[in-house]
């Protein structure tokens, strides 16, 4: 049996989505989107405008048509074409969080603004982290003009990883660019719907309304076939009911208004029902998504999505700390673990601080650990061959230890998990004689020793020089672009391994666990 949570009985989760329908409905959603409304007007499945004419009214009938046409599972492809995570059911992805403005310095130990040499070294770390299923663009660069720097950070991903990622358009003409990007990775459109390298997210600007940018990056998307997920930030005391069922309800509206818009333009087009919601504290007038209010109400709407079966994304596995302190570990294991035990789909959040602005390499490489330790803890409880237990008994009495018993010897590397150099897990002597490395240590010796050992990615020539030209498309200014710094020099000829078998090798040697 896999460890679960159980948030709310079948009969409440009911009355969660009736109420929901309602208010989708009776009150409707503002889509300011002139092209999107038109297009889900002139669709002829009996949407309506509501009487002043500025909400569209959405049937329950069309929403439950929309839940039952949309895709119980979303399969992503790396940059290569190969299948390489299964979102649906309970299986469980950790991914960098996004919409960082600031890095945290691993080398300084000083907050500034981003640069373009700070994102690749974040692809670059990330690339080779085993417990970070894919990747985010996590950050904006301050180098480069605003208008393209959507498009920028996925160039940057691409040129420096297979791994598929989380992205998004930040203007409502940011979408096709970046499209056309992916998909010189493909043989053409259709090769690229039918293998999505992307998730693409879309934010539902909360009182029941998707503003422009929203409107026409969920048509361009869906028209493209890049997989959304519906984010409304749902901030509890402000803009939502401070109660958590009521939150809830509104919380699940806006996104069936986004899958039901989505379904509408393209039936079975992916959708993850997805969120940040956050808490706003009417002392601090803060809105933390680490906040545990904010965490109940992300375990509750993934019951009710589980619930229609769809697949799922919240940010969770993050923390509002400054730095890589008990806060920050407390509060990104604990929503980390949460999120596991829910069986997220796709969880955002590891490498995040302050309130998601800030991101931190060192916390990155920590919370690879914790994200390992939460995925661990999934292993579906069931006797391994330790029922019945008495030879087992009896070889303890006999020896006074298992330490050599056949049993340990075939089951310890998959039961336990054996955390890396970032952890402290070795006695106090050990530890003095090795140098009394505290935290900040360990974590800045990882980034680094990982940043050292990452292996490039080939990219074919003209294909770059395709890319480049999608993104100089979109520039104002004749101004050089940012230099991307080059990947670290290759082994030693000596070295008859390349970094990425070793690498292989180290995986097989600890091998991951299967994602329930």
């Amino acid at each position: 049996m896999r460890p679960s949570l159980r948030i709310m009985n079948d009969d409440l989760i009911a009355r969660v989505l009736d109420e929901a329908k309602r208010i989708l409905s009776e009150i409707g959603v503002e889509v300011r989107g002139p092209r999107l409304r038109q297009r889900l007007l002139d669709a002829g499945v009996g949407l309506k405008l509501d009487a002043a004419g500025e909400r569209l009214l959405f049937p329950p009938d069309v929403v439950d048509a929309a839940i039952a046409g949309a895709p119980r599972s979303i399969t992503l492809y790396t940059r290569d074409g190969a299948p390489h995570a299964h979102l649906g059911g309970d299986r469980v992805h950790f991914v960098p969080g996004s919409s960082g403005l600031k890095v945290l310095d691993h080398r300084s130990g000083e907050t500034r603004l981003a640069n373009t040499q700070d994102f690749v070294n974040y692809v670059r770390l990330a690339d080779g982290l085993p417990n970070i299923a894919y990747l985010a663009t996590a950050f904006s660069t301050n180098d480069i003009e605003p208008q393209v720097s959507d498009a920028w950070r996925l160039y940057l991903c691409l040129l420096n990883s297979l791994k598929p990622v989380v992205s998004g358009a930040f203007t409502e003409h940011g979408t096709p660019r970046m499209a056309e990007m992916m998909q010189l990775f493909r043989r053409d459109k259709a090769d690229l719907i039918a293998r999505p390298l992307s998730i693409f997210t879309i934010t539902a600007t909360g009182m029941f309304r998707y503003g422009e940018d929203s409107c026409q990056n969920l048509l361009d998307c869906v028209e493209w076939g890049i997989p959304i997920e519906i984010v409304p930030v749902t901030l509890m005391g402000l803009i939502a009911p401070v109660t958590l069922v009521g939150a809830t309800v509104m919380h699940t509206a806006d996104v069936l208004a986004g899958l039901t818009m989505a379904q509408i333009i393209k039936p079975g087009a992916p959708v993850l029902f997805g969120g940040a919601p956050a808490t706003f504290h009417m002392k601090t007038a803060s809105s933390p998504m680490a906040a545990i209010e904010a965490m109940h109400l992300d375990v509750a709407y993934i019951a009710v999505a589980k619930s229609l079966g769809l697949p799922t994304q919240s940010y969770m596995a993050l923390s509002e700390g400054k730095f890589l302190d008990a806060q920050a570990g407390a509060e990104t294991f604990g929503s980390a673990l949460l999120a596991a035990l829910a069986g997220v789909n796709s969880v955002s959040g590891p490498g995040m601080l302050d309130y998601v602005l800030v991101f931190s390499l060192e916390k990155l490489v920590f919370d690879n650990e914790l994200c390992g330790q939460a995925l661990h803890f999934l292993r579906e409880l069931q006797p391994t061959d330790d029922l019945p237990t008495l030879d087992l008994v009896r070889h303890l009495l006999s020896e006074q230890h298992m330490l050599t018993s056949e049993h340990t010897l075939k089951h310890w590397p998959r039961e336990l998990y054996l955390p890396g150099p970032v952890f402290d897990r070795v006695n106090r002597e050990t530890w003095i004689k090795e140098g009394s490395r505290t935290l900040q240590h360990r974590v800045r010796e990882e980034v680094d020793s990982r940043l050292a050992a990452y292996a490039p990615v080939a990219t074919d020539p003209a294909t770059q020089t395709e890319l480049l030209r999608l993104l100089k498309s979109g520039l104002l200014t004749d101004a050089p672009l940012p230099l991307v710094p080059p990947p670290p020099a290759p082994p030693t000829p000596a070295d008859t391994r390349t970094r990425r078998e070793k690498r292989a090798e180290k995986a097989v040697a600890s091998p991951p666990l299967p994602n329930p």
